[in-house]
């Protein structure tokens, strides 16, 4: 599969037990995944991914969701990964691409809300609707001019003014993983939730 070849010539699959991804998934799915998972790599950050055409559209977002419509959070584009990669929660490696520990923080479904994905995507501007176990509602990715230095692709996570809009930090409210029930250093440490 095209779109996986940058996210597999990352990777050691012998080290690492990150999924490579299926060469024909599964086209036929009514519903797309979200995911979000909270990486402690190098940085902490939370990897925000979107399925669409058989792979997870992803972006790293530094500082994580907020429901707060007023706050913006910059979300830099990375290659897109497996959709088999929304239910991995463990530690990758030191030494390998994205080494640290990985927690699926929340995950459910989406919804575009544009009538061509691929458009939206092309003009910087895509509007879609979650169905999280933590995150609800509209929200939109806004491409941006850039950011620093940085090579990729900046972007805009921005929660739309609706009844799960909110003020509360979702981040500290809800710390703990959809899969496991375990704190991130549990799931570094391997100990139970």
């Amino acid at each position: 599969m095209q779109s996986l070849k940058k996210y597999r010539s990352k990777r050691d699959f012998s080290v690492t037990a990150e999924p490579e991804g299926s060469e024909s998934p599964n086209g036929s799915a009514k519903k797309l995944l979200y995911v979000i998972q909270k990486h402690q790599a190098s940085h902490l950050h939370y990897d925000f991914r979107l399925e669409w055409r058989g792979v997870l559209l992803s972006w790293a977002v530094p500082k994580g969701p907020s429901l707060d419509p007023a706050v913006k959070r910059l979300a830099a584009r990375v290659e897109d990964h497996p959709v088999e990669y929304g239910g991995f929660e463990g530690t990758i490696p030191e030494g390998e691409y994205g080494g640290g520990t990985v927690m699926l923080w929340d995950r459910g479904t989406w919804t575009p809300e544009d009538p061509d994905v691929d458009e939206a995507l092309g003009k910087g501007e895509l509007k879609f609707a979650l169905n999280g176990k933590k995150l609800k509602g509209s929200w939109v990715l806004v491409r941006t001019k850039g950011y620093g230095g940085s090579k990729k692709e900046s972007w805009l996570l921005i929660k739309h003014r609706d009844r799960y809009a909110s003020t509360e930090d979702v981040l500290e409210k809800k710390p703990k993983s959809v899969l496991s029930n375990k704190l991130l250093d549990e799931i570094a440490a391997g100990t139970r939730g």
